[in-house]
């Protein structure tokens, strides 16, 4: 990667952080979303400061990470994509947060896994705000159940709720929905806001906003 691309890269942070401070206060942090982008666009974000990074895939994340780990001590990794029972060891291993919890039985194969391993992420309850059939996420209906099982059967830390509004509705509604179900359960976090509407999500409270187009350019 060129000096003026790694230059484009850092300025395009700066700019999303800028608006992220006019937007809210404190402004939520930047979660880069690194899915699919070359080592040299990672290593150049990692260049301009950024240390709060989101992956779709577990066995991609490791690729990614592995080695990166160790030369950055301060970094945070934070799983946003669907997580299959049968990668939990390998989620909790590496990942620092994991975003996607959304049924009772990914919950148990997380607390089993935290206890095997031997560390214990934070956890993140993805609800499907817009209740669409084909996407992941408990209901909002759903989610005092999922919530009591992951915190008290499971003993799970979970920090906060994340959603992924219907493409086709105004986000607004479904981040207002998110603030108000965290608030109703005592939970601080929230991971709502991509690269089209993440300043809106930031005035609806967001703590964490996943960027990866408006960050690293297209794909």
């Amino acid at each position: 990667m060129t000096d003026t691309a790694s230059i484009s890269l850092a300025k395009r942070r700066d700019d999303i952080l800028a608006e992220l401070a006019q937007a809210a206060s404190p402004p939520p942090y930047l979660v880069a979303v690194s899915k699919t982008q070359p080592d040299e666009k990672i290593d150049a974000m990692l260049a301009a400061g950024q240390r709060v990074f989101g992956e779709n895939r577990v066995q991609e994340a490791q690729a990614h990470w592995a080695e990166r780990r160790a030369l950055y001590p301060d970094l945070e990794l934070r799983l946003i994509g669907p997580l299959q029972t049968n990668k939990a060891d390998d989620a909790v291993a590496l990942f620092d947060v994991i975003e996607t919890l959304d049924r009772e039985k990914l919950a148990r194969a997380l607390a089993k896994a935290v206890e095997k391993v031997g560390r214990a992420p934070g956890i993140f309850i993805q609800v499907n705000t817009g209740e669409e059939p084909q996407k992941a996420g408990v209901t909002p209906d759903g989610l005092a159940d999922l919530l009591k099982v992951a915190v008290e059967e499971c003993g799970l830390d979970v920090q906060g709720l994340m959603c992924i509004p219907p493409v086709d509705e105004p986000a607004g509604p479904h981040f207002a929905l998110l603030a108000k179900l965290a608030r109703r359960h005592g939970l601080t976090g929230l991971s709502m806001g991509m690269s089209g509407d993440y300043a809106l999500a930031a005035r609806f409270g967001a703590t964490h906003v996943r960027i990866g187009t408006a960050l690293f350019g297209a794909r």
